[in-house]
């Protein structure tokens, strides 16, 4: 029987609850508050905030499904056209349903995490997945990086051996601050409109994106476990909040999903949750020499193999 949009929907309702139920253990004092809401146009979904806690600052676990007719902008610009624009009297619908998180720590030593799996589908028979995780240490160690992107290489190398080094290079350009000229963290995996491609149907792609999603949780957890009770200065905070301005500026400035979001006319508290509570820009701020920001600094660039040289 083929995949439908109703067992994705379902699998990725069940992955929310999953992982709602992990931070929150993983925080151990605050628990989600839901919002369920409705798109005029079709569909809706349901936001989960966690906030003040021992360990999360802010974060949101988000599950939507949405559908209507097709926005004009998906035919319009290259990096979201889905399809060549078709005659006005026959305009496609579509659907679309995914699971967005984003978790801004409280402990600058905590990395924030980011990831998104989705699937999208419109008349005419286009369907395909897309996805991503990635992480932005304020500081970043090279044994956590090595970390994180072990378990994600592990998750791909199950299902093609090509995928890590194809969707990780795609995550260094995805996630990529131009006008700072450097990354936004250490990266990880970025892919979209995976459907039927070579040797991989649209069901192993299937089984495939659904394990990003299940590596979530045992990787965000580990990272939390080994970094919550490590001390921490003003000038650590200070920095945590210029780290937090520059994540800002990616999210408005070039994030897909955010700009999706927005031009569907989906819920903007819902959108912009991704946003720290807390950030910060300071003038033509440098670094002091040889310090661990200066550090950091040195090593928001592309091409990094975190595995290799760990």
């Amino acid at each position: 029987m083929e995949i439908n949009r109703i067992e994705i929907s379902n699998w990725l309702k069940n992955l929310q609850d999953s992982i709602c139920f992990s931070l929150e253990k993983a925080d151990g004092k605050s628990l989600f508050e839901e919002e369920n809401w409705t798109r005029e146009e079709g569909g809706g979904g349901r936001t989960r905030i966690i906030k003040d806690g021992n360990v999360i600052e802010k974060g949101g676990v988000l599950f939507s499904a949405v559908e209507g007719i097709a926005p004009d902008f998906l035919f319009k610009e290259k990096e979201h056209s889905i399809s060549e624009p078709t005659n006005e009297n026959t305009k496609p619908v579509f659907f679309a349903t995914g699971v967005s998180i984003v978790i801004h720590p409280k402990n600058p030593m905590v990395p924030i995490i980011h990831m998104n799996i989705r699937y999208f589908e419109m008349s005419g028979g286009i369907r395909w997945l897309g996805g991503g995780i990635d992480l932005t240490p304020h500081y970043i160690v090279q044994e956590d990086a090595n970390y994180f992107h072990t378990q994600l290489k592990n998750v791909c190398d199950k299902h093609h051996k090509d995928y890590y080094n194809k969707f990780k290079k795609w995550a260094d350009d995805y996630f990529y601050i131009s006008h700072r000229k450097e990354t936004r963290g250490v990266g990880g995996i970025f892919f979209d409109r995976l459907n039927e491609e070579d040797s991989m149907s649209f069901e192993k792609n299937f089984n495939f994106w659904k394990e990003v999603g299940e590596a979530f949780t045992p990787t965000y957890t580990t990272l939390i476990e080994k970094n919550k009770n490590k001390t921490y200065t003003d000038k650590n905070k200070e920095w945590q909040l210029l780290r937090r301005g520059r994540y800002v500026e990616f999210n408005l400035v070039y994030d897909k999903g955010t700009k999706f979001g927005l031009e569907t006319n989906g819920r903007v508290e819902s959108i912009l949750m991704s946003l720290p509570k807390l950030a910060g820009w300071e003038y033509d701020f440098t670094p002091d020499k040889n310090s661990e920001e200066e550090k950091t600094l040195g090593l928001l660039k592309k091409d990094i193999d975190w595995i290799a040289n760990h």
